[in-house]
């Protein structure tokens, strides 16, 4: 008699199993299954095999809305906040890095902070070649970023403004990224980086690159229960309007969707810059130079943030807002020179 084979299966098989079991077998995870798989990779609990296939097959299929929102709150418990974490008005990730234009947007996120805004970046770095990323370019400024979660709430305390990168923030998160140059592809927790929210904002700036994904993080954000998130697709995958587009910005406000087409704020294009030399930030900061692009996309994205917050209700009082905001910032900020 020949017996059958018989052997114990690794528990995360069955995660791997739903989604890759061909097109008539594979289906989406739902939004509790998710949690686990994703709480299972955070915690070490799955071989790097099993990562890798996870990771390649859900980046096949591209994620739901309910796998995101899993994966999200997965995320969020393995991240400790202190009980004394002063409160964050907006949340702004940054992960997607600049190679056509400079990162504007975070002069938008200074002028914010500067006009009573606590913002709370984050971000990661270095995973996509030809690109700068916002660590950098902040060091660059003269803007140090923080190294702990501690450090970035006491700098919100300070200056209404830190940045944090994912290697603090969530360090198993950081080392799935850093994969980036062995897959040959970005992952999901790409998506789910950017939507993980862990001061627990009231409000969520959100860009992408890829339109497609403009709904799923919408309505991640409200399976999730967010409060008030922007999510447009911005100049690179970051969260920056590009002014001489149109910029079609959907939202989760009190829990209803909605979207709105913001026009363009040019008749014409603009040349694309030569070169990425950071310190014309700060030069236009100061007022040294003029940059009509530049500064157009800087009063462009605080505007968006300002109607997200309820600053402003439509887009033509947000930018008149943030026009006034940008003329008078405080041009003797100290920014590297």
């Amino acid at each position: 008699m020949v017996e059958m084979t018989s052997y114990e299966e690794h528990p995360f098989a069955q995660y791997i199993r739903i989604i890759g079991k061909g097109k008539n077998g594979a289906r989406p995870l739902t939004e509790e299954e998710a949690y686990t798989a994703m709480r299972m990779i955070l915690r070490g609990e799955v071989e790097p095999v099993q990562m890798g296939a996870f990771l390649m097959l859900m980046r096949l299929k591209e994620e739901s809305p309910e796998e995101v929102a899993g994966f999200v709150r997965a995320t969020r418990n393995c991240i400790d906040i202190p009980a004394d974490a002063p409160p964050v008005d907006l949340d702004w990730s940054s992960y997607a890095g600049k190679r056509r234009h400079l990162p504007w947007f975070i002069l938008s996120t200074l002028l914010l902070a500067e006009n009573g805004t606590r913002v709370f970046m984050h971000g990661a770095s270095g995973h996509t070649n030809g690109r700068i990323y916002t660590r950098d370019v902040l060091a660059a400024l003269g803007i140090a970023p923080c190294t702990s979660i501690a450090e970035a709430c006491e700098r919100m305390k300070q200056d209404n403004f830190a940045y944090l990168d994912i290697e603090f923030l969530c360090p198993k998160m950081h080392e799935i990224i850093e994969l980036r140059p062995l897959m040959g592809l970005r992952s999901p927790v790409h998506t789910v980086a950017r939507s993980i929210n862990p001061f627990n904002a009231p409000n969520v700036m959100q860009g992408i690159f890829h339109p497609g994904y403009r709904p799923v993080h919408q309505e991640a954000a409200q399976l999730l229960g967010e409060a008030h998130v922007a999510v447009i697709k911005g100049e690179g995958g970051e969260i920056e309007r590009n002014p001489d587009t149109a910029c079609l910005v959907q939202r989760v406000h009190n829990g209803e969707l909605t979207e709105e087409e913001w026009p363009p704020m040019f008749t014409q294009r603009h040349v694309k810059e030569d070169g990425l030399d950071v310190q014309r930030l700060a030069a236009v900061w100061r007022g040294d130079v003029e940059d009509e692009y530049g500064e157009a996309a800087v009063i462009g994205t605080a505007a968006i943030a300002l109607q997200l917050m309820g600053k402003a209700e439509a887009p033509d009082e947000a930018l008149t807002l943030a026009t006034s905001m940008w003329k008078a910032r405080a041009r003797d900020r100290t920014l590297a020179a």
